[in-house]
């Protein structure tokens, strides 16, 4: 019971990591809250999560609006009372090139992966001020470490992430706060399947070094120990944890070379 008596707000976390998340979460002691646009979604996530006897909430909301980080705390605080712990989780991911990316596509990629974020760790982390406490976990991407085709705005998003995490840690450390993040790799999630085809997925499982798609449990894994007190000494982080890929350079044998 690693999160006993703590209080979580996870976002995006009605399905996939998020719910991995939050599920782990409350297996530790925590209180939930989950932040999600889909509303009813995150009602049942939350009512299952209830039956296995955890104390959870939900609340319908969309982050890419400028009061969603604030209207998510608030709500935190009218349940629980307080807000221990922040996972920023929530995210949408949009594959053009990029002298093809419309405006209004990059905008909205920013607006809920970087934007939504900010909003929700300065809502939050005003709060865990006054009780000289709290933890910030933003989920980032190897996306954000490595050009990828496709990823100009989700990149983008991530590597602003990945240094807000830094920035924000350099500035709360004196007051109890640790501000981390997670850089998962290929991980086997519903959204995860339906956006790699074959080809995506054979390439992944040869480049990735453990050979395999990493679960959405081991990043959840990853997300209690950020979480807990076992942490307390990291702060500015950024937790890669893809089965080695973020370290990989030319791996043999190569497919359908003559060294295979």
């Amino acid at each position: 019971m690693r999160l006993k008596d703590r209080v979580a707000i996870v976002t995006g976390a009605a399905r996939g990591i998020g719910k991995a998340i939050g599920t782990a979460y409350v297996k530790e002691g925590a209180q939930l809250v989950i932040g999600d646009i889909q509303g009813e979604l995150a009602k049942e996530t939350a009512a299952e999560l209830a039956k296995a006897g955890g104390e959870v909430r939900s609340i319908g909301v969309d982050l890419a609006e400028p009061t969603g980080g604030q209207e998510l705390v608030d709500f935190c605080l009218r349940e629980f009372g307080r807000v221990d712990i922040l996972v920023n989780n929530a995210g949408i991911g949009i594959n053009k090139r990029t002298l093809d990316f419309p405006l209004d596509e990059w905008e909205k990629v920013i607006r809920i992966n970087l934007t939504g974020a900010f909003l929700c760790a300065q809502a939050a982390g005003r709060e865990m001020v006054k009780q000289s406490y709290g933890k910030i976990i933003n989920i980032c991407s190897l996306s954000g470490q490595r050009g990828g085709i496709g990823r100009a705005a989700y990149g983008a998003a991530k590597a602003g992430l990945e240094l807000l995490t830094k920035v924000m840690a350099v500035e709360l450390a004196e007051q109890g706060i640790n501000v981390n993040d997670i850089v998962p790799g290929p991980i086997a999630t519903d959204v995860g399947r339906a956006m790699h085809d074959p080809a995506t997925v054979e390439a992944y499982n040869f480049l990735v070094p453990q050979k395999r798609y990493g679960t959405p449990e081991e990043i959840a894994n990853a997300a209690v120990f950020l979480a807990s007190a076992e942490s307390d000494y990291i702060n500015g982080h950024s937790l890669n944890v893809d089965g080695g890929f973020g370290s990989a350079g030319l791996m043999y044998p190569l497919p359908n070379s003559k060294h295979s």
